[in-house]
This record gives structure tokens, C-alpha cells and sequence, in this order.
């Protein structure tokens, strides 16, 4: 596997040597002083050109970063939009390296370059290229939330797992999955990370997914986390979804007295009194009932 050093020197070579490339910057998990070094870290790297079309008719080039073992060309991709001013080459090589290769009109590079702060410029043959800071990840740090923030995540959270009850009685497993990791879960990991925040005096970044957060959540709370994720099992969802709702409702009241803001307790007992009420309905049931729920 071709290491850093080998690799830097591979890009400048190719960009001191075709006339087309005006400057070469970085960004990504390689330029970011928090991240964790690996084996399966990617190679962010933007070739600011004068033109694109030639790089895309002829790829030839392409051979002078190594063996592609498979690649995906993401602005050729009909479900998403097309930016003319850049495009993309993602490449898998076969040394286990891979590339994320973003070429970049000029004048769009100098404005691009400054709405990301993990930016890092390897090459300016001409200086074209705006001066930029030295490349952090405070953009990326958890922000304290304001007492509307936190309201609004509380009734996301509760209000949609409404959807999980009635996904789950009807074993709609594939909309119960979508329903708890692309929104439900996503609150949790918002009030998970505000946590993160009070405990790092909201001075790091949790990443992509909260990928980070067993690093300052103790081991108990975390374990608790995982136990929320589930398989195809209609009987294992529904007691994950109560440590979903469990752990949230303790952490999102910490958060609500660390700051001061209001937690609704209502509204979170409603929430948990439909969902359990949902769990024991009949898969019979010829109506919910909902006046026998109640809210004191």
C-alpha cells in the first residue's frame, strides 16, 4: 500500500506536469489535526483547472494515479443534480488506497476553498488561490443548541416514533428501519452530541453519524446506544426502540437542566404510553383506542 508521502509526491508530479492543473488543495479527514489516522482514510484532493472537458473525454491520465480497481463518476449520476463548475472521480485502487478526486473550475476553486475551513492548499503555480488559515474542524464542533432547538428535537423525536408503533404493529419492518435511523435516530444522536458538547465544553466534533461519540460517553451509556440498533426481528425492535426512548428521555432532561430549558414531560409520557399501548394491540385490532390512553 503506497503511503502518504508516496502519494503527495504522485499528485504533485501529475499537476506540475499537465499545464491544465493551476493548483492543487486538500480536504477531508487528512487535513483535519482530530481525526484518527487509518489504513481506510481517503484522499481528498481537488485539481483546480482551466477547463474540465478535456480531463473527461480523454482519461488516459487517470492511469498515472495507479491500478483503479473500480471507480464511480457521482455527476454522471441521473438521481443528482450536476455542477458544472466541478466534477468527481472516485477511485478504489488496488493497493487498498483510494482516491476522491474533485476537479474544479477556477473561479469557483477561490470561493469553494474558503466555505471549508479542512481546506489545505499543496500546490498554487501561479498563486491563484485565495490565503486561507490553517485547516480546522471547528465548523464540524457540536454548537450548544438554543432552548427552540431543543424543543423542536424533543417533539421530532417523540412525535415520529408514532410512525415506528404503527410501522412495527404492522410488520412494515422496511419502513420501521427508515423511520428509526434516518429520522428518529437522528434526534438521539443530536441530544447524544449535546452531551458530548457539555462534557468538551463544545470543543470537538463527534463526526459523520456521531461516529465519534464513544470517545467521551462512558462506557455504560454508550453500550446502551448500540443496544438501539436492530435486526429483522419485530419483538427485538420494539425493545430497542424502549432503550431508544429510555436513553433519550435521561439525557435529553440532563441537558434540559444543565441549560435551564424546559423538557416537556408530557409530551414524552404521551409518546411513551401510545407506544406501549401500540405494542399490546391485537394484530386483530379493529380500532387503537385512544381514549383509554392517558397523559397524567
Amino acid at each position: 500500500m503506497r503511503n502518504e508521502e508516496t502519494m503527495y509526491k504522485l499528485f504533485m508530479d501529475i499537476a506540475n506536469a499537465d499545464d491544465r492543473i493551476l493548483a492543487v488543495y486538500m480536504n477531508g479527514s487528512r487535513t483535519n489535526p482530530n481525526a484518527e489516522k487509518d489504513i481506510f482514510q481517503d484522499y481528498d484532493i481537488v485539481f483546480v483547472v482551466s477547463e474540465i472537458k478535456s480531463f473527461i473525454e480523454n482519461q488516459n491520465w487517470l492511469k498515472k494515479l495507479g491500478d483503479i480497481l473500480y471507480m464511480q463518476y457521482p455527476d454522471e449520476n441521473p438521481f443528482y443534480p450536476n455542477n458544472k463548475e466541478q466534477y468527481g472521480l472516485l477511485m478504489q485502487f488496488d493497493d487498498g488506497n483510494r482516491v476522491d478526486l474533485t476537479l474544479e473550475i477556477l473561479e469557483y476553486a477561490k470561493e469553494n476553498i474558503k466555505s471549508d475551513k479542512l481546506c489545505k492548499v499543496l500546490l498554487d503555480k501561479a498563486g491563484v488561490l485565495p490565503d486561507i488559515p490553517e485547516a480546522t474542524d471547528e465548523d464540524y464542533h457540536i454548537k450548544k443548541p438554543s432552548e427552540v432547538q431543543f424543543s423542536a428535537c424533543c417533539n421530532e423525536f417523540w412525535w415520529c416514533s408514532n410512525n415506528i408503533a404503527k410501522g412495527l404493529w404492522r410488520n412494515e419492518m422496511p419502513y420501521v428501519q427508515d423511520m428509526t435511523n434516518f429520522v428518529v435516530r437522528k434526534e438521539l444522536e443530536r441530544m447524544l452530541s449535546w452531551k458530548v458538547g457539555l462534557l468538551t465544553n463544545f470543543t470537538v466534533s463527534v463526526g459523520k453519524s456521531a461516529k465519534y461519540m464513544y470517545k467521551w460517553l462512558d462506557n455504560e451509556e454508550y453500550q446502551k446506544y448500540l443496544k438501539t440498533y436492530f435486526g429483522g426481528n419485530v419483538s427485538e425492535a420494539w425493545d430497542a426502540i424502549e432503550i431508544m426512548c429510555d436513553l433519550f428521555e435521561s439525557v435529553a432532561k440532563e441537558i434540559a437542566e444543565e441549560f435551564g430549558y424546559l423538557y416537556n414531560d408530557k409530551e414524552g409520557k404521551a409518546a411513551r404510553l401510545f407506544l406501549e399501548h401500540v405494542r399490546n394491540l391485537p394484530s386483530d385490532a379493529k380500532e387503537v383506542c385512544i381514549e383509554k390512553i392517558s397523559c397524567k
